[in-house]
């Protein structure tokens, strides 16, 4: 049964845990100058604001890591706002504020501050008109001039396929008398059974059938959130465009800077089309046909200021670059894009990661470094691999000490959970202002390695998996024998301190 005060939204199953790194203000900050558009400055005192932070995850790791920034997000699942207050008060983080608010409570508030960034991941598509249409006053209202929105959505055409299948699981879960996890199952084994007895739908819509598969082996409170609440509106980039326009933002670019680069996402005779439509948003929508794009992230801005390109190039000069994985780990350098697998040009990418291992270097380093490469190149090269995840922007080492504390408690909150939760994947970084992921088990190593007197950490993790009747699965089979589950745990963490401590100490995670 839907609570009257969720307004459709599913509010049975709390969302899941999870961290959202290109809401970062440090990646937003590159989207927009990887766009030559100015934004709001991720280094300097600033107010942030998730709108539907769900567990809060995102917000909290974020605040942990830019101490200098105050973080604002709300909720309408009060379930879910406790939660994230609650680790909140476990990490410290003294500049988060977290609100049990609706968006239209949100948008008629009248003790916030206005906003240099406004965010909202995974709502817009799945709210009623009425909430859209709060969300819109509230950024009119709230979002200061220059400041920068990113906003994440279901696309068409892409999702045009997918409405039929999204109908049939919906129609199939109408008898609320049972648990909503209940009724996902029985929704989900009825559409296969359509499917298996070859309904056309599926057999002219193959997509479907494999979109399908896809969901049945997905979380369940990720599928619930994501096809069982009462709206669901993709939207035509174009539209989006249109309607935020109230909210006087204009679109300056995706979220992923990898998405700009044309020439690694289209053919000559795609890009031929493209070239004969001056437009921008129109020449984004027509993108989304080529691509037959299914979801969007966009960056809005209110105000546009492009950087002009001694702007942008200075600027590009002056932002600094880490390494976010060892290098000894990254050989053959391939990309997927909607061309296929690309292989990246030795001759520029190995040289800019060899740099890069020695320590952070601005991209003005990088050319003075490596004058056989252009400017561009090596711009280039540093968006993909921050797009890869090999690479982030960040501050300097000696700045970093002072936000130390800030995600030293953050991290510790995170590890302490871990003895009892997988839930949260993330530690965070000083140094890059956002999160570097680590699973559960790799997070009780790291924590027994850091603990003072703590002579042998796989064994005080192997007796906290007894104390708590854990074991491995390996192969789809849980691992019975104890010596096969300690082979497997000092496994790990030779690989925790060959593999990812030089990365954690990098990043100043430890």
């Amino acid at each position: 049964m839907l609570n009257a005060w969720a307004d459709g939204y599913v509010s049975e199953i709390a969302y899941t845990h999870g961290f959202y790194r290109e809401l970062a203000p440090t990646l937003l900050a590159f989207a927009a100058l990887a766009a030559n558009h100015s934004s709001p400055d991720p280094a300097r005192p600033l107010t942030y604001c998730e709108l539907g932070c769900g567990q809060g995850i995102t917000t909290n790791l974020l605040a942990a890591s830019n101490p200098h920034i105050q973080f604002y997000a709300n909720d309408f699942n009060p379930s879910h706002i406790a939660g994230a207050r609650a680790l909140a008060d476990e990490a410290g983080c003294g500049n988060v504020h977290f609100l049990d608010s609706s968006f239209a409570e949100m948008a008629d508030r009248t003790d916030l501050p206005e906003f240099d960034i406004i965010v909202l991941h995974g709502i817009y598509s799945w709210i009623s008109p009425e909430n859209r249409q709060a969300i819109v006053r509230f950024i009119a209202r709230r979002l200061k001039v220059g400041g920068l929105v990113y906003i994440s959505y279901n696309t068409l055409p892409g999702w045009a396929a997918f409405l039929p299948l999204r109908q049939l699981l919906v129609d199939n879960a109408v008898d609320t008398a049972m648990p909503l996890t209940t009724r996902i199952d029985q929704s989900l084994k009825a559409a296969e059974a359509l499917q298996q007895a070859n309904a056309r739908y599926f057999l002219l819509n193959p997509g479907a059938a494999d979109r399908l598969k896809t969901i049945v082996s997905q979380q369940r409170a990720y599928i619930a959130h994501e096809y069982f609440n009462r709206e669901s509106t993709p939207y035509y980039h174009t539209d989006l465009v249109d309607e935020l326009s109230a909210a006087k933002l204009t679109w300056i670019a995706p979220a992923r800077p990898l998405e700009a680069i044309d020439s690694l996402n289209f053919t000559e005779a795609q890009l031929a089309l493209l070239g004969g439509v001056q437009q921008r948003s129109r020449r984004e929508g027509l993108k989304d046909f080529i691509l037959n794009q299914q979801f969007r992230r966009d960056l809005f801005v209110k105000g546009p200021l492009p950087l002009h390109a001694p702007q942008g190039d200075a600027m590009w000069a002056q932002t600094l670059f880490i390494l976010t994985v060892p290098a000894t780990s990254l050989g053959e350098l391939k990309i997927i894009t909607p061309l296929g697998q690309l292989t990246l040009a030795t001759d520029v990418y190995r040289p800019v990661i060899d740099r890069l291992a020695q320590g952070p270097l601005t991209a003005g380093d990088l050319h003075a470094a490596l004058p056989q490469l252009l400017f561009a190149q090596i711009c280039q090269a540093l968006i993909i691999l921050v797009a890869q995840g090999y690479a982030h922007p960040c501050i300097r080492p000696e700045q970093a000490a002072a936000i130390r504390p800030h995600t030293d408690r953050f991290n510790q909150a995170v590890m302490a959970r871990a003895r009892f939760s997988g839930d949260i994947g993330y530690l965070a970084s000083p140094l890059t202002g956002t999160g570097l992921a680590m699973d559960q088990m790799t997070q009780m190593l790291l924590s027994a390695h850091l603990a003072a007197g703590t002579a042998d950490p796989v064994a005080s993790v192997w007796m906290h998996m007894q104390s708590c009747k854990q074991r491995f699965v390996r192969d789809g089979q849980m691992l019975m024998d104890d010596q096969d589950n300690l082979t497997e745990l000092r496994h790990r963490y030779d690989a925790l301190l060959k593999d990812a401590w030089p990365v954690l100490k990098a990043l100043q995670i430890v």
